[in-house]
């Protein structure tokens, strides 16, 4: 049987109204699920709001009467900004010109500051409100690999770009857009899509940064892969010139198809597709080509006759690579149209005396029965808090998913360690039933802090950082998850969104990537990175600093490859922290 939620208190006038209430979550909120971008088409909406109110008449005094006692009790309207807007010309000359102040060369060259921080330091300070028994397992998950670290590490990047060259486009920012944080999941309408899954460091800024990011995971994820330089570089190479030929095509584009453009799972197939019949057709152009050859010339010597074969062995072996790429692609297609809150039961939950509850697997996941005394609550205090939770939350959705959201009811919840580098930040999964036990939804709650861009970038105009995430996330994403939404917590200094834990989510393995797949992939990523780049920010001043030379894309590699050089020294550095004691680390976990 489900826990009924108890009466709630008699609402505010704020809340009467809508307005989201300053909520206190539990140790039980979870996060939202994907939401969708907002950028060029918001513009154009503020500044038509904006001619109306100005052009409107004059109010009658009675009138403006009714108006005064309204605002006292509706939730306090945003200021809509005034909106200039530039001609194509004016967009294409702003181009033109950051390429003149900042030319892309000047993204080469990098070397770290003469004042840059310890980094096992900046990470130690980034623990200081985290959970202390979950600091040891993000240490733990850090000290995999240099790829790993780099995952963990954006509060390490964010400080280091905060004084590189950027060309004053500024766009909403994912903040930490690695390959890993690219993945597959489903839009309201049940199709997959492939986009940003997080948000967490999300604020607008210079577009550079992303691409930054996204490019050195290609490198160093390379390195991981024990690829050759020349593998690594062309993967981080193609996510790069993808994202110069995308947004020159999104410049060409109307503001609405922009807006519309995503990459669903029918296309993801027909890149699977090409890619393994452009590695075949290679293969076949040359063989056919050494026949040619070999027919207009002497007989090969012994040592061309190896190095053919050789050659012929090469191909044979990408060609397999290529087609084994595609399977596992198929199937984690497939097996993200299964991912979802039943799937997410069987493995969570246990049925004990004929209701569901979500089983214990410390320290990853700790139900709340376990955990009231870890957030000073009585098992008595914990479930009237989560439902003041989840009220609040509910009071930040659309009326119609609210509604949709009523017909659940919580049943149980739990803490759940999350990620890399959000291990240690508060997170946690909520299990709610709709007709029955049969019938069951997952949300998952997790902390908002502070964007690691805010060191670097002027702060958020959303004090409250959960609200950040989601409007960041749905202004960049081409759909979003229809539950996103967010709270404050019990401790009123901290923020939370809400999301569905599951709703056929798919990741890709990078780990078991050729150099082949990992530059198919980096296009895919390239591409994404841009459409979600261009609904906020101008792709007509973007394209046009750009270009089309490929002198970008030449300097990006080159500030990724110091850059990859550089995450290693700070991953030895971590581990000799660890290894002698100055930090703690659990393995495994």
């Amino acid at each position: 049987m489900a826990v009924k939620e108890p009466a709630a208190p008699k609402a505010s006038p704020a809340r009467q109204t809508g307005s989201a209430p300053q909520a206190s979550p539990a140790a039980k909120a979870s996060p939202a699920a994907k939401a969708s971008p907002a950028a060029k088409a918001s513009p154009a909406r503020q500044s038509s709001s904006a001619r109306a109110a100005s052009s409107a008449p004059k109010a009658s005094p009675a009138r403006s009467a009714t108006t005064a006692r309204t605002a006292t009790t509706a939730s306090p309207a945003r200021q809509v900004r005034q909106v200039r807007h530039l001609s194509l010309d004016e967009r294409l000359a702003k181009g033109s010109q950051a390429r003149t102040s900042t030319p892309p060369s000047s993204h080469s060259g990098w070397s770290p500051a003469a004042d840059r921080p310890d980094p096992v330091g900046l990470l130690v300070e980034q623990n200081r409100t985290r959970e202390p028994d979950l600091v040891p397992v993000r240490h733990g998950r850090m000290m995999v690999s240099p790829f790993t670290f780099y995952r963990g590490a954006a509060k390490l990047m964010a400080t280091d770009l905060k004084d590189t060259p950027v060309a004053g486009l500024r766009v909403q920012l994912c903040g930490d857009a690695h390959l890993s944080n690219f993945g597959m999941f489903a839009s309201p309408e049940r199709r997959l899509l492939f986009d940003l899954n997080d948000f967490d460091e999300t604020l607008p800024g210079p577009f550079e940064y992303d691409v930054k990011r996204m490019a050195a995971s290609f490198v160093i994820a390379g390195r991981n892969n024990g690829f050759s330089q020349a593998d690594a570089r062309a993967a981080a190479l193609a996510s790069v010139t993808a994202y110069r030929e995308a947004m020159a095509e999104f410049a060409q584009m109307p503001t609405m198809d922009v807006w519309y453009a995503h990459f669903d799972e029918d296309r993801l197939q027909q890149v699977i597709a090409g890619a393994v019949a452009e590695v075949s057709k290679g293969a076949k152009d040359a063989k056919t080509d050494k026949k040619a050859k070999a027919a207009k010339k002497e007989p090969a010597s012994k040592k061309e006759l190896k190095a053919g074969k050789e050659e012929k062995r090469e191909e044979k072996k990408e060609e397999k690579l290529v087609k084994e790429a595609a399977r596992r692609a198929e199937k984690s297609i497939g097996k993200a149209h299964t991912r979802d809150s039943l799937q997410a039961l069987s493995k969570l939950g246990e049925m004990v005396d004929g209701q569901y509850r979500i089983v214990s697997q410390p320290p990853v996941v700790v139900p709340a029965r376990d955990l009231a005394t870890t957030y000073g609550l009585s098992p008595d205090d914990v479930l009237p808090v989560l439902h003041e939770q989840f009220r609040s939350y509910r009071a930040t959705l659309p009326d119609d998913r609210r509604q949709l959201l009523e017909r659940f009811q919580i049943v149980d919840a739990a803490r759940k360690v999350v990620g890399v580098g959000s291990v240690g930040t508060r997170a946690f999964i909520i299990l709610l039933q709709g007709r029955d036990a049969h019938d069951p939804l997952f949300l998952q709650v997790k902390e908002a802090t502070a964007s690691v861009l805010e060191a670097a970038l002027p702060r958020s105009r959303y004090r409250q950082h959960g609200e950040r995430v989601v409007q960041g996330q749905r202004m960049m994403q081409a759909s979003s998850d229809i539950y996103l939404g967010w709270t404050k917590g019990v401790d009123v200094r901290r923020n939370f969104y809400w999301r569905q834990l599951r709703d056929m989510k798919g990741s890709a393995l990078v780990e078991l990537m050729a150099p082949v797949t990992l530059t198919h992939y980096a296009r895919i990523c390239g591409w994404t990175l841009a459409r979600a780049h261009a609904r906020s920010g101008d792709p007509v001043a973007l394209s046009a600093y750009l270009g089309r030379d490929d002198a970008f894309d030449q300097s990006i590699i080159d500030f990724c490859e110091r850059y990859a050089d550089r995450n290693e020294q700070d991953y030895d550095e971590f581990v000799k922290a660890v290894r002698a004691g100055r930090i703690e680390a659990v393995e495994g976990v």
